[in-house]
């Protein structure tokens, strides 16, 4: 069952996993004023993805607390699901949301959850999805009738960025993969080595996939590093990381370079390991639109917390705060008709709408105004595909007091 509470005590209660439900005003789906707009909440906030979940799920909250809190006519209601990180529990949390009478869903977060609910649930119920940080290739052919969306960008073009810093920038001929065996891992391990060999000329000398949740992977390290490749790319989440990590440390030398994944940019990961990594550096989309320093003082606010190197946050904003417009546009809670005006509100020549005055767009689109959504991470334009059109990306570091970016790149 939902629990209905004021939209302040599922702010100060929004550590804890589970569904909350965020109040909304009692009027009906009709266009114009006096909607309640339902959103869904698809999130992995434990399991693999316990150690960057939460943020991200807090990022995406501040756009229902930022509309209630607006004189409007509008109200958001949300119920939050947790997938933890697993395929059929996220399964399970979107028809808990369909059930529910949802028509849309912010999430999944891993790739292979977004996947199975896509396919299961959100395909075949007529419901908009758009995640924030699912970046497998495998969406961008995907048969969706339209239904899904996402705000970072495909890993087709991480995998050609994490070829191009470890060819050019770090000069290594020879490189070898260790990636989680999901949709996430393979699609980005195989991006490397197809950009790694085929544009830098470079060699693969082994591609090793693994499962989550292992006491060891030396035993997949050792088949990694059997022929001394220059560079390790490891990709996956930090809940197999720390393992990963200390396993490697263990057994062989700081020296070598190894890059990470988005997936892997968590500031508590060498304390978690138990080592400064200074020998890892990595990739994650970076967007700097003309919401930022608005959305890092609401975060800051309302979760007394900093979101800055915190991977997927702005994305997150970004993700529900589309949902929501589109929503608005659309004049219903119906799948279809979210889904007909995600690129209306995100592109195009309306009125530029930035998190600042995003309650004022809500208004504008309700009422047929023509809105241009420009967000946290950037512009929010998706191609065909419901890919985005364009992608930065910055190249990081770990340091004692977290995560450093050192340059941006875009491919």
């Amino acid at each position: 069952m939902t629990r209905r509470l004021r939209r302040r005590e599922v702010l100060g209660g929004i550590a804890g996993a589970g569904v909350a439900g965020l109040a909304g005003c009692t009027g009906g789906d009709g266009g114009g004023s006096g909607r309640t707009i339902r959103m869904g909440l698809l999130m992995g906030v434990t399991g693999g993805l316990s150690d960057l979940g939460p943020p991200i799920r807090n990022a995406a909250q501040l756009v229902p607390q930022q509309v209630n809190d607006a004189d409007t006519d509008f109200e958001v209601d949300v119920q939050f699901e947790d997938t933890a990180t697993a395929a059929s529990q996220g399964v399970s949390g979107g028809n808990a949301l369909v059930n529910a009478g949802y028509p849309m869903i912010c999430g999944a977060l891993s790739s292979e959850v977004s996947l199975q609910v896509a396919n299961q649930v959100a395909i075949p119920n007529g419901i908009t999805m758009c995640s924030p940080a699912s970046t497998a290739p495998d969406f961008t052919t995907l048969e969706d009738d339209d239904y899904f969306f996402r705000t970072p960008p495909t890993d087709a073009l991480q995998g050609q960025v994490l070829a191009q810093i470890a060819a050019e920038r770090q000069g290594h001929s020879s490189a070898a993969t260790l990636y989680l065996n999901n949709a996430y891992g393979n699609g980005l391990s195989a991006g490397f080595v197809d950009a790694f060999e085929n544009e830098y000329g470079g060699t693969v000398t082994a591609s090793v996939s693994y499962s989550e949740g292992q006491n060891s992977y030396s035993s997949q390290l050792s088949q990694a590093l059997s022929d001394d490749p220059d560079v390790l790319v490891v990709v996956g989440y930090p809940g197999s990381g720390v393992t990963i990590f200390r396993d490697y440390y263990n057994d062989y030398s700081a020296d070598r370079d190894i890059l990470v994944s988005d997936g892997l940019q968590s500031g508590d990961l060498p304390a978690n390991v138990g080592r400064s990594m200074d020998n890892v550096t990595g990739t994650a989309p970076l967007g700097e639109g003309p919401g930022v320093e608005f959305f890092t003082e609401q975060y800051q606010q309302v979760y007394d917390g900093d979101p800055s190197g915190k991977p997927f946050t702005r994305q997150s904003y970004d993700a529900a705060a589309v949902l929501v417009l589109a929503n608005a546009a659309a004049g219903e809670n119906s799948g279809a008709a979210v889904r007909d005006n995600m690129r209306t509100v995100a592109q195009g020549d309306g009125e530029e709408i930035t998190p600042g005055n995003l309650a004022d767009g809500i208004e504008m689109a309700a009422n047929g105004d023509a809105v241009n959504y420009q967000g946290v991470s950037g512009p929010v334009a998706f191609d065909e595909a419901g890919d985005l059109a364009a992608a930065t990306y910055e190249y990081f570091e770990f340091t004692d007091s977290g995560v450093e970016t050192v340059e941006t790149i875009t491919p």
